[in-house]
């Protein structure tokens, strides 16, 4: 069968994104559970932190069968950010990664203003200790499909349809990833995107690719759950 064009390929990943839009349950709902473990949850020396933290750390030892789900598993912590296993890593065979990065500091999301440049770097950092650089994704929801209003990073795995999709999205080249939020910024306005995800994937072994969209970078691009065992 001879390949898809470009034409057809934006047919169908538009038809499928607009049927599967308003399935979506909590369509607009906000919550502050990343928030709060990121207030509580990701030092278990201070002070009465298995009261403060409603997901504590296993090695805290606050309960005697901790599940996975109901823990926080820290992966690096610095004076600005904090990288965490996500839940939908529970239960999942080795090798499936699903990392987050948030900032300490209370940032809502793409939308902000006060979004922090670095994060992007100390994401990727973190998801290349997990992931083959080539394979990595890092993916900010847009603010309609999120379910947080605290600013997070998925630490992800592309899918291996991902890259023939890339182009039917505004995209551009980036040396440094502190130039990550300016040019999804500059790509979003252009195409008058009131509201917009972005992937952070590597481009060359010297620049990365940001590629902007209306809809979840993470439905589009990424291994973003497992098959369970």
């Amino acid at each position: 069968m001879s390949p898809l064009s470009k034409n057809n390929l934006i047919r169908i990943v538009m038809v499928w994104c607009f049927a599967w839009m308003p399935m979506q349950p909590g369509f607009a709902a906000f919550s502050d559970t990343l928030l709060d473990i990121v207030q509580h949850c990701v030092d278990p020396t201070v002070t009465n932190y298995c009261k403060q933290c409603k997901a504590p750390s296993a090695a805290a030892q606050c309960t005697p069968e901790p599940s996975c789900k109901k823990t926080t598993e820290v992966w690096a912590l610095d004076n600005d950010f904090v990288a965490l296993r996500d839940i939908k890593m529970c239960g999942c065979p080795q090798g499936f990664v699903h990392g987050l990065v948030l900032p300490l500091q209370v940032i809502t999301g793409v939308e902000d203003p006060l979004r922090p440049d670095s994060i992007w770097a100390f994401s990727w950092t973190q998801a290349s200790q997990r992931i083959a650089e080539r394979e990595i994704a890092l993916v900010v929801n847009p603010q309609y499909k999120r379910s947080q209003n605290q600013l997070h990073v998925h630490l992800l795995r592309l899918n291996p349809q991902a890259r023939a999709l890339f182009d039917i999205w505004p995209s551009a080249q980036v040396r440094s990833l502190a130039e990550v939020w300016k040019v999804a910024t500059q790509l979003a306005q252009q195409q008058r995107f009131s509201d917009y995800g972005v992937l952070v994937s590597q481009s060359s072994a010297e620049t990365f690719v940001v590629v902007v969209t209306p809809h979840s970078p993470e439905d589009l691009f990424t291994q973003y759950v497992c098959t369970l065992p």
